[in-house]
């Protein structure tokens, strides 16, 4: 399945893309797909109202509707640095022993056409496409990679959006160039675990004004997805509806030279092979 969510901010509701065209509204029967919805088998229950009730429900033209993210606000977004050797070596830092995890406000999570804002004072607004995993179950302490496995709900493109002079300039952690607002677009669909076959073997890319930046392969991930939730669940327990961002291929302004970064006008596309296409456009913070 490939969840959605449609309407405006605040107000969205939940859906199952049919194709690329078409949404069927589920709310008659889903609250929204949120913690509650994943811990108590939403995915299961979701499948027999398709089974049963498909044919009945509403249908709504995906270019009629605002698209926000598939989720709603996850409890946690967890995040992974430096996790693609090639963007390591362009960010002149070494390849890490152990994934490296900060943290990024839930808040920053809207939809995958929506604008976003440059902070007020930035000069370094990053780019960086990523593989987003969504937790399905309750996670603590996994044993091994197939209980990882079995704790993800999802799939779904994720723009992990950075200030780097905030992030790398301006002391402390990383979050403070992380968690500006809006700063995280998410979706347009989750796409449901069973439907890829290997995460590890997803096309990624971004472009900026129609001009490649990054161009990448999730195989290339130091840490992959299934030991990433692994390696998670022993710092932290995991929560259905969480979201971990698994990191970037490279291409990202900051490793072009001279330094690129994002000014206001500016629009992103980007998008990973089988989980749809996001685009934004860059705007000042109001």
């Amino acid at each position: 399945m490939r969840l959605a969510r449609f309407g405006a901010v605040g107000e969205e509701r939940p859906a199952v893309l049919l194709d690329d065209a078409t949404l069927l509204d589920v709310s008659t029967f889903v609250d929204d797909y949120d913690r509650a919805f994943f811990a108590r088998g939403g995915l299961e229950r979701l499948q027999g109202v398709l089974d049963t009730h498909g044919a009945d429900l509403p249908r709504v033209a995906v270019d009629s509707v605002r698209i926000g993210a598939p989720i709603a606000r996850p409890g946690k977004v967890l995040c992974i640095g430096l996790n693609y050797a090639d963007h390591a070596a362009e960010s002149g830092m070494p390849i890490p022993e152990e994934p490296i995890l900060f943290m990024k406000g839930t808040d920053t999570v809207v939809g995958p056409f929506d604008d976003i804002y440059i902070p007020r004072g930035s000069e370094k607004t990053d780019w960086e496409v990523e593989l987003g995993v969504v937790i399905g179950a309750p996670a603590r302490y996994l044993a091994d990679r197939d209980a990882a496995r079995g704790v993800i709900a999802g799939y779904c493109v994720s723009h992990d959006v950075s200030e780097r002079a905030y992030q790398l300039e301006r002391g402390g952690q990383w979050d403070k160039g992380k968690s500006c607002e809006r700063f995280n677009p998410l979706g347009p669909w989750l796409v449901t675990a069973d439907e890829i076959a290997d995460p590890q073997d997803l096309g990624m890319e971004l472009d900026v004004n129609g001009e490649p930046a990054q161009r990448g392969s999730t195989k290339t991930m130091i840490f992959d997805v299934l030991e990433l939730v692994r390696y998670l669940s022993q710092f932290l327990v995991l929560e259905p509806g969480d979201l971990v961002n698994t990191g970037t291929p490279p291409g990202v302004g900051m490793g072009h030279n001279p330094p690129r970064y994002l000014r206001a006008g500016d629009e992103v596309t980007l998008g990973i092979t089988g989980l749809g296409r996001q685009r934004q456009r860059f705007v000042p913070a109001p």
